[in-house]
């Protein structure tokens, strides 16, 4: 079997390439809006259509050199952080607590049913861990990071190939789920959208059309540097401390700190002689969290899920029907049935099946089209990539024991 690396320069532009085509067919395809399809998503299932076909036809595999990918994520969390209100995230504590412990739940969930599936296909139950929270919840890192253990202690010699085929499977199921779950709610429950309104991340599809210019688009860049920058000094310091934690809720934590605690991040001088520094902040922010997506996407490698086809197949279908159910009766209802209640449920398929950006990614495409949620998304990012991480692990260490 053959193997293609495409150059690192030539990986970035094509990611270029399908984010344009994405916003072209979301543009212009009314059922991709209408159940708030991310437009990477539309992008990236191109690459993975092309890829794929290549492998199945002629052997061949496509391998993309994304190194930029993880950069993109840091900005788009520093963006995050310094578009967030502390009286926002203030307001947010009650629901952060309560989707933190349905997260937890859920987590136990995935765990019995892939242990019950395993034990089903007569593989090793705790083989099921693979396919539950260790790469679901979890994700790429997580499953990097237990697949050695499960190899050495538990005998299962396919954990990283189990681990990493459900990672795949869950991180396209997630980005497909989240629209239409929050479309569904919200047309369901006939909620009141705000419609409108200063979006976290990106712009309205049919928003007021905003001023945007040369020094506008230098003070976002300069200030989301500076705050990635901060960011990794100040993850560093929580590496050196012992602590284990994604680089990017530095990044996101330091742009909190940034935005309300000092007067000139971006500044309220900066936003009066340039108005326009919040828009560019998500505008920037957005096209970072596009192209991290379409990257993940390029990134995914489908042949992994050779050999173990039909044991992920059977398990992530069950997967993804229990986080839409459990999403549909149980998040909803929990986080209060209003529209901040929708946008965090399609964000919820990020948190149970792919990834932080996932989440984000699912939730800006809502945004876009009904209007700002500003609390879902200080909410969603810190439960997705902070404090779920040490639930799992605990929960994780506990089923393996």
């Amino acid at each position: 079997m053959e193997t293609f690396s495409v150059h690192p320069f030539l990986s970035f532009n094509l990611a270029v390439v399908l984010l344009i085509l994405g916003k072209i067919l979301t543009l212009n395809l009314g059922v991709l809006r209408r159940y708030s399809i991310p437009e990477p998503v539309a992008g990236g299932f191109l690459c993975i259509a092309v890829t794929g076909l290549l492998w199945a036809v002629c052997d061949l595999r496509v391998s993309f050199d994304v190194g930029v990918r993880d950069f993109l994520l840091l900005v788009f969390f520093a963006g995050i952080g310094l578009k967030s209100d502390i009286r926002t995230l203030l307001a947010g504590g009650r629901p952060l607590v309560i989707l933190l412990i349905l997260a937890a739940v859920f987590i136990l969930l995935q765990n019995f049913v892939g242990m019950g599936l395993a034990g089903l296909f007569g593989i090793e139950p705790r083989a099921g861990l693979m396919v539950g929270s260790v790469s679901l919840t979890g994700g790429v890192g997580t499953t990097l990071a237990w697949a050695p253990i499960f190899a050495e202690r538990l005998g299962i010699a396919n954990a990283m190939e189990l681990g990493v085929a459900a990672n795949t499977v869950g991180l396209i199921a997630a980005c497909v789920i989240g629209g239409p779950v929050a479309a569904f709610l919200i047309r369901r429950n006939a909620l009141k959208t705000p419609g409108g309104g200063e979006l976290d991340v990106g712009a309205s599809h049919e928003g007021r059309a905003v001023r945007i210019d040369y020094f506008c688009i230098l003070w976002a860049i300069l200030v989301l540097n500076i705050t990635v920058m901060l960011g990794l000094g100040l993850h560093h310091a929580i590496t050196a401390a012992g602590v284990t934690l994604p680089a990017f809720v530095s990044c996101l934590v330091t742009g909190i700190v940034l935005r309300n605690l000092l007067p000139l991040a971006p500044g309220r001088a900066v936003r009066r002689v340039w108005p326009g520094v919040d828009d560019a902040l998500a505008l920037v922010s957005d096209l970072s969290l596009g192209l991290f997506l379409i990257m993940a996407l390029m990134g995914l490698q489908i042949w992994e899920l050779n050999g173990v086809f039909l044991f992920i197949a059977a398990a992530l279908v069950v997967q993804v029907l229990l986080a839409v159910l459990f999403t549909l009766v149980v998040v909803f209802n929990a986080m209060g049935r209003d529209y901040e209640a929708a946008v965090i449920s399609a964000g919820f398929g990020g948190i149970a099946l792919g990834s932080t950006a996932t989440a984000i990614a699912n939730m800006t495409a809502v945004a876009q089209q009904q209007g700002a949620a500003h609390r879902a998304f200080v909410i969603v990012p810190l439960v997705c990539g902070f404090f779920i991480d040490i639930v799992n692990a605990l929960i994780i260490s506990a089923f393996v024991g």
